[in-house]
């Protein structure tokens, strides 16, 4: 099996795997923490596809996709923190001034889960922040300690997964998902 991360930057790919099942859907496209959440809630249907196509031909584009013999089978969303809801979260603290890029969503398809692509779509993640000049890349996931998570949530990792990775936890966060508490997970690339 060969797993190769490339740029998010042709967006039927993106649509394949983080596209709504319902092409009037008000939801995902991963849109809810990388554009002001009153521009996100506005967008439907056709609208919210061309505000991704466009995200897709901007450098850098939304995010890495993980390819298995040229069929898109997992998403992550990264990007500097400044140009996404996370630089003005009230729930989630910034830890220091530095240009830190934000990690913060996770899918694999069905049927190619519990293969090792999350973590391959992680590093490939960090190659890509690192590739752009960031100094940091955190992540935001929760802290299950072992739990189970629900997988409509499962989308932001866990903090086993991140430090498995290489994160450490840099702060504890306000946010709350699926009643676990969210931390923040840095790795230094300087």
């Amino acid at each position: 099996m060969s797993i190769e991360v490339r740029p998010a930057n042709v967006f039927q790919d993106v649509a394949t795997l983080v596209g709504p099942k319902n092409p009037t859907s008000q939801s995902c496209f991963c849109l809810s923490y990388r554009i002001p959440s009153k521009e996100s809630l506005s967008l439907r249907g056709e609208a919210r596809a061309e505000r991704v196509r466009g995200l897709c031909a901007e450098d850098p584009p939304p995010g890495v996709i993980a390819y298995l013999d040229d069929e898109p089978v997992g998403w992550a969303a990264v990007h500097p923190r400044r140009d996404t809801a996370f630089a003005a979260n009230r729930l989630i603290p910034h830890v220091d001034e530095l240009d830190v890029w934000s990690l913060w969503c996770l899918r694999v398809r069905p049927g190619y889960r519990k293969q090792g692509i999350t973590h391959t779509l992680i590093e490939g993640a960090v190659s890509f922040a690192r590739a752009y000049g960031a100094p940091a890349v955190e992540a935001y996931p929760v802290d299950n300690q072992g739990a189970k998570v629900d997988l409509t949530m499962a989308y932001v990792g866990t903090r086993a997964l991140f430090e498995s990775a290489g994160f450490t936890k840099a702060a504890d966060t306000e946010s709350v998902i699926n009643k676990f508490p969210r931390v923040l997970m840095r790795l230094d690339l300087r």
